[in-house]
């Protein structure tokens, strides 16, 4: 199990980003991300190691996407919902000078642990590693903590606009 906890911690990022740019959403890319790993620790003993682990799981996590995508087909039709908007990078936003403030405003109201991580990791630059090790989480925890943080940045930026 611990080999296993290994694999997670090494491939979770490459999986989350695959899912990621296939999907165009972190919420799916998260929950296809853990079905994944999910999957593999049911199935580790099929994995005959005739190819990368992580070509394994990102195939794993591709035919999981499918399957969702699928599944939502059914529930929605795709050609009634609107384009998505551009996304606006927050680190670009909180280097110009007329949204600094409001920025720091919304940082000041998020809630913990959002704020710490954010924090760290943009103007402290730390690492997700190191901010993981700060809070006695994994590197994994992290990653989806800062960019739950964008998102809420994002969303209360909205009312200034």
């Amino acid at each position: 199990m611990a080999e296993f906890e290994d694999t997670y911690n090494l491939y979770f990022k490459d999986v989350f980003l695959y899912i990621y740019s296939l999907s165009g959403d972190q919420h799916i890319a998260e929950d296809i991300t853990s079905e994944t790993f999910l999957k593999a620790i049911q199935s580790i003993d099929s994995f005959k190691g005739n190819c990368d682990i992580r070509v394994w799981l990102c195939q794993i996590a591709k035919n999981s996407y499918f399957s969702y995508l699928r599944k939502i087909r059914k529930l929605v039709d795709m050609e009634a919902l609107p384009e998505k908007a551009a996304d606006h990078d927050v680190e670009q936003i909180i280097t110009s000078a007329e949204t600094s403030m409001q920025i720091h405003e919304v940082l000041h109201n998020l809630g913990e642990p959002y704020k710490e991580v954010f924090t760290l990791r943009v103007f402290a630059e730390l690492s997700f590693k190191q901010i993981a090790h700060l809070f006695g989480k994994s590197e994994n925890w992290a990653c989806v903590t800062f960019h739950r943080a964008r998102i809420k940045i994002k969303e209360r930026m909205e009312d200034y606009r």
